[in-house]
């Protein structure tokens, strides 16, 4: 039974048995009259009594609806009682606290949303039961994957050469890792308490712009000290020799044919290593790209004609699938002619036998792709592409892929050399 109504009842009886009480006692009207008027004044009295005490009850459950309500916005307005009041006062007083916090909240929750949607590093938020909570735009062009299709889902469904790594960190942990090859990120796995519980994040960060200048500094040092001391000793050794061979008074009555094309193999020798560090100085030295507008449609005709005989050799294949209009780029042509032989090349020598490269342009998305069916990437190989003088063949020298690198990067395409299925290799390069 509610407060106020026990309290209706208490007085209702009260006044009820003093009126039936005066109707005995008092046998004289006027006393008996007197009497009721009385009785009548203190339940007028009780009445008031009760509106205003119930009043101050009725504003604090009004406040507490509120409340409950998340409505911050309810205040009273004094009532002129002073113990009404004072509640009064305090009530408006949390409600402002109250109001001031949750704006402050708001805000720091938009800030933070904001923040972790345009934050350049890759962000993903798991729940309590480690299943993936959030995660922002740049994690999901990292991981080229869909939001939706992750939302709520464990992290054991992410691409699986970068679950492994992340089932191999500990919190507060990092390590630098390669993703299809050219991409190089710092993952780091950490942890916060929300509400009494421990949540995991992981954050990934793009390292690929840093390290490959550093790369490049590094090489290129040791490129062109390598360069100055191999001429420097070429050169005066192949004036040596070329001065012996055509000196004929120093071979006249000798039988020195063997000794001669003995020089004569040295000599071409050093031609090649001459022409091998020169490939190398060339990838140190390659110019700003002199970019203008070029069709790439156009190029891709030009290359896949060019490597056409080289094809024909094993059987291979050149398929174009290219868009009806021109696709048009801001590029340094005979750099990406260069690339796009060396990365045809490629291709063409992972295929055995009775392959296909193909060329597929989309002129929405602004991408080129050339893919082949050969024996594949496997995820080792794939950590240490465009690594400068890696290569999987044996007599390779590793300066083609390095060279597709830099001029790809001189032009700020996005690149990926992946196996994406059996006997199904692409190249993907997508220009802005």
């Amino acid at each position: 039974m509610k407060l106020r109504t026990k309290y209706l009842l208490f007085v209702i009886i009260l006044h009820f048995i003093a009126l039936v009480l005066t109707w005995f006692i008092f046998e004289n009207k006027i006393f008996f009259i007197v009497a009721e008027v009385f009785i009548v004044i203190s339940a007028i009295i009780s009445w008031n009594l009760y509106r205003q005490l119930i009043q101050p009850l009725k504003s604090l459950m009004q406040g507490i609806d509120a409340i409950r309500d998340k409505d911050f916005n309810v205040k009273f307005v004094p009532t002129g009682k002073h113990e009404v009041d004072q509640l009064i006062g305090v009530y408006n007083e949390m409600i402002d606290h109250l109001r001031t916090e949750r704006t402050l909240q708001e805000q720091q929750h938009f800030f933070l949303e904001k923040l972790i949607y345009t934050s350049p590093t890759g962000i993903i938020i798991l729940d309590y039961d480690k299943n993936i909570q959030q995660i922002n735009p740049k994690a999901m062009q990292i991981l080229s994957i869909d939001e939706k299709s992750l939302l709520g889902r464990p992290v054991s469904e992410l691409p699986k050469h970068f679950l492994k790594h992340i089932e191999d960190l500990n919190h507060g942990e990092s390590k630098t890792i390669k993703l299809d090859g050219a991409a190089t990120y710092k993952l780091q796995r950490a942890h916060f308490i929300d509400r009494g519980f421990s949540r995991d994040f992981i954050m990934m960060e793009e390292l690929t712009a840093e390290i490959l200048a550093a790369e490049k500094n590094v090489y290129g040092k040791v490129i062109r000290m390598m360069a100055h001391e191999v001429n420097n000793t070429i050169g005066s050794v192949n004036s040596i020799i070329q001065s012996a061979l055509a000196s004929d008074p120093l071979w006249a009555g000798h039988h020195s044919d063997t000794l001669k094309d003995a020089l004569q193999v040295a000599l071409d020798r050093n031609q090649n290593l001459n022409l091998f560090m020169r490939n190398f100085a060339d990838l140190v030295k390659l110019p700003e790209a002199n970019k203008k507008r070029v069709d790439l449609k156009h190029l891709v005709i030009l290359v896949s004609k060019l490597m056409e005989f080289k094809a024909s050799e094993k059987d291979i294949k050149l398929i174009l699938d290219l868009s009806a209009e021109p696709f048009y780029i801001q590029a340094d042509e005979q750099q990406i002619e260069q690339a796009l032989i060396n990365i045809v090349k490629n291709a063409i020598e992972a295929v055995e036998q009775n392959g296909i490269v193909k060329f597929t342009i989309d002129t929405k998305l602004r991408q080129l792709i050339i893919s082949d069916t050969g024996k594949g990437i496997s995820q080792s190989q794939s950590e240490q592409l465009f690594t400068p003088f890696y290569s999987t063949k044996k007599d390779g020298q590793g300066i083609g892929l390095t060279l597709v690198r830099e001029i790809l990067m001189n032009h700020g395409a996005e690149f990926s050399l992946k196996t994406v299925g059996e006997a199904q290799t692409e190249f993907s390069i997508v220009f802005k």
